[in-house]
């Protein structure tokens, strides 16, 4: 006999076998399935609204992305995560999930009894981390360039603690600055990300950036983001520097 918890919840990537014809196109390239039903307004909210804030050359090179929006997710064990009708244990239950196919890439987001605010994080932080980061790549390159300068004159903290953790990593072994292998590469590429979805973030809604001894000095956040803004200009009507006009 099955338990509760087993009936309670189902397998990301069973449930997407059954559900993929019910999938509902938003544009070309991105589809939804809420396991639970959405009003208008929750429909504007979790996807119409962070949709229409992507910059277009970054949604152009993202790949077919399926969105499925569930109540919550619990951490698998090496067989994928799952989605779940009741609150899982805290160590188990995360923000969001991926799943990877062969024609599309899902990203699963648990939102009952989520803030917004971070459910908005997750839904950028997913993408960010699906942006192609291959070495012809002229954003890597740039930003790439733009962590030299910062490790060069000693910048401090990070954009998140992701990179953060990172950053400790590389500077525990000034030899990896030098030669630039793995530990520095895993750190650029994780510094991307991170600032990456504070930018997403930034464009779609009015967020603060919380002081700490961890956080980067706005300055030179400010160049990440302005760097950022070349190669992925927001939509016409959208911003995310005080100085440009953002539509409301």
């Amino acid at each position: 006999m099955s338990s509760s918890s087993e009936r309670s919840r189902v397998r990301l990537d069973e449930l997407m076998s059954r559900v993929r014809p019910e999938l509902v196109p938003l544009s070309q390239s991105f589809s939804y399935f809420s396991v639970t039903p959405l009003g208008g307004d929750e429909v504007h909210q979790y996807l119409e609204e962070p949709l229409a804030a992507l910059p277009p050359a970054l949604a152009a090179s993202l790949p077919r992305i399926e969105i499925v929006l569930a109540p919550f997710l619990e951490r698998g064990n090496g067989r994928g995560d799952y989605v779940s009708f009741e609150r899982p244990p805290d160590h188990r239950q995360i923000p969001a999930s991926r799943l990877l196919t062969p024609d599309a890439v899902t990203l699963a987001f648990a939102i009952k009894e989520e803030d917004m605010a971070d459910y908005h994080y997750a839904f950028y932080n997913a993408i960010a981390g699906l942006v192609r980061w291959e070495e012809q790549n002229p954003a890597r390159k740039a930003f790439t360039e733009r962590i030299r300068e910062e490790l060069r004159t000693e910048v401090h903290g990070e954009v998140d603690d992701k990179a953060w953790q990172r950053k400790q990593a590389l500077l525990r072994r000034p030899s990896a600055i030098a030669k630039e292998g793995k530990i520095f590469d895993e750190y650029v590429r994780q510094a991307f990300e991170d600032t990456l979805t504070l930018y997403l973030h930034g464009i779609c809604c009015d967020i603060d950036v919380e002081p700490g001894p961890r956080q980067m000095p706005s300055r030179h956040l400010r160049r990440r983001l302005e760097l950022l803004t070349q190669y992925f200009p927001p939509p016409a009507g959208f911003a995310v520097l005080p100085e440009q006009t953002r539509r409301r």
